[in-house]
């Protein structure tokens, strides 16, 4: 609804001002007699030019048209002896006599337009040619909005400042700053282009802190009010988006106001390049007032017709010109593309005709005399043209994309210092940030990947550092820290009657780490919290977020909710959700000596002795006399010899190679198993162990029994949310008394089976308990504690690297030991589990010898297929008194051939 009035109340506004335009101008509109709906010559054809003749992009345009229409009428090839003829009107910097101009063109029969220079009339105009369906080729205004769907007739030959401000986000993300400061002018090209630059900003996570807007007529009193108050704001990065004709007095006051020294960033659009290039001779007093700032300037490739155009300027130029600006080549462009286009148009069948619109007609009685304006018959076929054409100008390639946009938009990044500007680099919507220039990444695409780089700037103040981009607001506000008021575990943070008002281990921690920051940081510590239980800690965080506090100093869990809202530092403290249960000392039981292993451990032990005395007994069956015999000797053997090796004691040699290499591997694995048994058992034995019932989180979940949760934590929503365990089960506890009361009493008692709560609290509470009670299982949560800031907030990265460097030095350890130094419980908390050996602990020793086993066997049945292959049984003799008849003897089954003795076989 809000947008539909808008638009309803904007086209009401044009149609009052068109009314009065025509009001005014109906004396000339009415001396005009029998308007011709034609041509007045068909060999002419006449373009309108429309901007402000007295300005910098003016006096650079005018001789840059000229020239273009004398060279296209030069030109055999173009408009095939048609002749261009151009109508310049002069626009004041008036929306309104622009309008008036307009209109006027309107009634010379101009086919085209170009300029204006100025985004405020452009938009005005554009509704003018809309009706009159004349095509306006802009080569000055670059408000964003102008491409809108709004304007159908409006075609831009310079580049918009949608880019330029990308341009400039690329700048800010690039030197790692969160917040800029802009000043513009509060008319359509200043609010557009600065709207344009917080949509680019906000998609690198960067923001316009300020906008400080001044109005088009404002004196030098009105621009120093406006730069005193935002030089009491935090940001120091400055987006300076005005007009060329008026804006160094922005740097002017600047310089007055000690605006220009170290620590402060200065970003200009394309306008500054547009007033320094337009200047022929260097003034000392002004390039002094501009030292380190950083311009943009539209890049406009070189060629042979750039520096073609360039040597003929000083013919060019009228009087009071000393050079010229990028606008005079896109004022050239703007020329020919029209030329070119009307070329195509008229090969194309078009004709120049002009007919009456049928919404302007004159009324009864009405002197307004509308029936004299006519709109261009051709102007949709020509526009059409123009917004396909391709073509090569002074500016570089001609062409539009599907938002009537120029295509490979680029800018040059310029750096003032001394008396001249220096070139670091360039932007481009292809490749960002580069020190190559675009039409070369274009050609080689490969380099665009690693190109995102700038040469070094030279700040104001004449230093290379980068600057911060921010410091503390100069307006007597320290920065408001929020602590919370705890009722337990002071050690951490609690009021305090000192100068401070606040104590502790984390209070401590961020004194230290303000201590290493470059820079002071005033701060005021205010209490969160009434003083008679723990606050709840997402809402001391989402204080932050009101802007009640500028940052939470705390004992603060880092976790997903909260990282939504608000920026952390680096953590300062490890933690993690345990659980914290009674426990009772476990006595030796008579089959302790099984608990040092596993279950799965015992068998596959159990399971290789077997494997590995059956593996031995088929290598040594067939050449050792200790293993050959009956069945059930030989079982016995194979069961004795198995399972003495665990004691080194079997009496059997072994004389094959193959026996030996399989029992020496085994024999190493049995010394490591034999170690690690008698170690663990002697663990288990020796050692006090404690148990608890609850074993970990997944039997406290499967219970039905209370949980006590400290007053504030996030593990109440942790416990609900995540665990999804009912909240009739959770019991707050309010301190470190109401912990140990509440698990001696027990479940039953109207006490709980056990805490869940952050370890450093636990760790805290269990010091002073004597070891009944303990953490039992693992932590189920890996987080830390951090200091919370508002969004993109800068100190919350300088205070991290502070952090990172207390660790480093040591003074982060100090600090702990100063307030948490605890002695812990000697006694062995749960720890049998703990203490009994695996299978995946020693897995790799198993599969050695299974794979030794399996070599062997291989290399022993391969041998003796061989020999059962060239087995051949000796001829039995007949007895001497029969009658003699030869026999062949049978051939042995392959396990009867096994199962002989080798040397039988020879």
């Amino acid at each position: 609804m809000e947008v539909d009035l808008a638009v309803g109340s904007g086209q009401a506004f044009m149609a009052r001002l068109l009314l009065l335009i025509f009001c005014m101008w109906a004396p000339v509109l009415g001396r005009v007699q029998n308007a011709s709906v034609s041509s007045s010559s068909a060999n002419v054809v006449n373009i309108g030019a429309l901007f402000t003749f007295n300005s910098f992009i003016g006096r650079a345009a005018k001789p840059a048209i000229l020239a273009a229409v004398e060279d296209v009428n030069s030109d055999s090839t173009i408009l095939e002896g048609r002749k261009l003829e151009v109508i310049f009107q002069d626009t004041n910097c008036s929306g309104f006599i622009g309008t008036v101009e307009a209109l006027q063109l309107m009634e010379d029969n101009v086919v085209a337009v170009i300029g204006p220079q100025s985004s405020g009339i452009a938009h005005v105009m554009s509704h003018v040619i809309n009706e009159f369906h004349i095509p306006l080729l802009s080569f000055g205004a670059t408000d964003p909005t102008l491409s809108a769907l709004q304007y159908p007739y409006f075609l831009r030959t310079t580049q918009s400042d949608f880019f330029q401000m990308h341009a400039i986000a690329a700048l800010v993300d690039f030197f790692e700053w969160r917040e800029v400061i802009a000043i513009f002018v509060d008319d359509e090209y200043g609010r557009n282009g600065i709207s344009a630059l917080g949509d680019a900003l906000a998609a690198k996570r960067a923001k316009i802190s300020y906008k400080a807007a001044f109005t088009p007529e404002a004196t030098r009193n009105d621009i120093n009010d406006l730069m005193v108050g935002v030089n009491l704001m935090e940001s120091r990065v400055f987006v300076v988006h005005v007009n060329p004709d008026t804006g160094l007095s922005i740097f002017s006051v600047a310089k007055v106001l000690g605006m220009m020294k170290d620590g402060y960033v200065w970003i200009a659009t394309d306008w500054l390049a547009t007033d320094l290039d337009s200047s022929d001779t260097v003034d000392p007093d002004r390039m002094n007032q501009l030292q380190g700032v950083i311009a943009l300037r539209q890049h406009i490739p070189d060629s042979d017709l750039k520096k073609s155009f360039t040597s003929r300027w000083d013919k060019l130029k009228n009087k009071g010109i000393s050079s010229m600006n990028s606008y005079a080549f896109y004022a050239y462009d703007s020329v020919l593309l029209a030329a070119h286009a009307l070329d195509v148009f008229f090969k194309e069948g078009g004709n120049i005709s002009f007919s009456s619109d049928p919404k302007l007609h004159d009324t009864n009685g009405s002197k307004l005399h509308f029936s004299t304006l006519h709109a261009f018959d051709g102007g949709h076929q020509l526009l059409q043209t123009l917004i396909g054409m391709n073509i090569t100008g002074l500016s570089g390639q001609l062409q539009f994309d599907s938002e009537k946009n120029r295509i490979h938009p680029a800018y040059e990044i310029l750096n003032i210092g001394g008396t001249g500007v220096r070139r670091i680099g360039y932007w481009s919507n292809y490749s960002g940030l580069s020190v190559i220039s675009p039409e070369t990444l274009y050609k080689s695409p490969q380099k665009a990947n690693s190109s995102n780089h700038l040469y070094s700037v030279i700040w104001p103040g004449e230093i290379t550092a980068r600057p911060r981009g921010w410091v503390f607001p100069n307006n007597g506000k320290p920065l408001r820290i929020g602590v919370p008021n705890r009722v337990s575990f002071e050690e951490f943070v609690a009021k305090d009657k000192g100068p401070l008002g606040v104590r502790g281990y984390c209070i401590d921690v961020f004194e230290a780490a303000l201590s290493l920051l470059p820079y002071p940081v005033p701060h005021t510590y205010m209490l969160y919290g009434k003083g008679s239980k723990n606050p709840d800690y997402n809402d001391f965080v989402y204080q932050v977020v009101e802007d009640k506090f500028d940052a939470a100093v705390g004992d603060i869990a880092i976790v997903t909710n909260r990282t939504r809202i608000v920026d952390f530092t680096q953590p300062f403290m490890e933690s993690g959700l345990v659980i914290v249960a009674p426990m009772k000392e476990t006595k030796s039981s008579a089959w302790a000596f099984l608990k040092p292993f596993t279950v799965q451990m015992w068998a596959v032990t159990g399971v290789f002795f077997l494997f590995v005395g059956a593996v031995v007994w088929i290598l040594e069956h067939r050449i050792n006399p200790e293993f050959r015999g009956p069945p059930s000797q030989q079982l016995v053997t194979i069961f004795w010899f198995s399972f003495s090796t665990m004691f080194f004691s079997h009496r059997e040699n072994t004389v094959s190679t193959l026996g030996r290499l399989v029992l020496i591997i085994w024999l190493f694995v049995v010394l490591i198993i034999n170690s690690s048994y008698t170690a663990s058992l002697t663990s288990i034995l020796t050692v006090q162990q404690l148990t608890s019932r609850i074993e970990g989180i997944d039997s406290l979940i499967s219970s039905n029994e209370k949980i006590g949760v400290q007053d504030g934590s996030f593990a109440w929503n942790y416990l609900i949310e995540e665990l999804n365990i009912p909240v009739s089960r959770l019991v707050h506890l309010r301190d470190k008394e109401k912990y140990a009361e509440a698990l001696k009493l027990g479940p039953k008692d109207g006490g709980v089976a056990a805490i869940v709560d952050e370890l450093p609290y636990m760790q805290l509470f269990l010091a002073k308990t004597d070891c009944i009670f303990g953490i039992v299982g693992q932590e189920f949560t890996k987080s830390g504690w951090g200091f919370a800031f508002q969004r993109d907030s800068p100190l919350a990265v300088d205070l991290s690297t502070a952090i990172l460097q207390l660790s480093e030095n040591g003074e982060l350890q100090r600090i702990h030991d100063k307030w948490l130094s605890t002695h812990e419980c000697v006694s062995q908390i749960n720890q049998v589990d703990e203490n009994r050996l695996s299978l995946s602990s020693f897995w790799g020793l198993f599969l050695i010898s299974g794979i030794a086993c399996f070599v062997a066997l291989t290399v022993f049945f391969c041998r003796a297929l061989f020999q059962y292959r060239r087995y051949s049984p000796e001829e039995g003799k007949a007895d001497e008194d029969e009658i003699e008849i030869p026999t062949r003897p049978s051939r042995p089954s392959c396990l009867d051939f096994i199962d002989k003795r080798e040397a039988d076989l020879k």
